[in-house]
């Protein structure tokens, strides 16, 4: 999903400076130099790069343990569902009420995967 923004990125910003959109001389280190649509989808692109990245060392905790069970695979697709959602309403409408919910429960999923991950590591550590 994260490449595909990148493209959509890549997509926008060459639509921007084709329209004269684009202050060309602040360009390179300031990002008002963007129109608003640019603005956007950089940040969504940082977004793929917070609550998502502990998602994958969760993952990577509960396989390494060997504890991918039928919980842990139903809160990893809701975690991606809700990222997805969560992208889709940023990309789009980007009404925030709806983009904060939606990042609420990956987070409260993400919460619930950590302590599953927690769950295992001490099971592992009173045997």
């Amino acid at each position: 999903m994260t490449l595909l923004i990148y493209v959509r990125l890549i997509k926008v910003k060459i639509r921007e400076l084709r329209a004269g959109k684009v202050d060309m001389e602040r360009r390179g280190l300031h990002e008002d130099a963007w129109p608003d649509s640019v603005l956007l989808i950089n940040n969504n692109i940082r977004n793929q790069f917070e609550l998502p990245v502990l998602f994958y060392v969760v993952c990577f905790v509960l396989w390494a343990l060997e504890a991918i069970g039928v919980l842990a695979l139903v809160a990893a697709w809701l975690f991606v569902a809700s990222r997805i959602a969560h992208t889709w309403v940023h990309l789009t409408s980007n009404y925030i009420r709806n983009r904060r919910r939606l990042f609420t429960v990956g987070w409260w999923v993400l919460l619930f995967m950590i302590l599953l991950a927690l769950w295992q590591l001490v099971g592992r550590a009173l045997t």
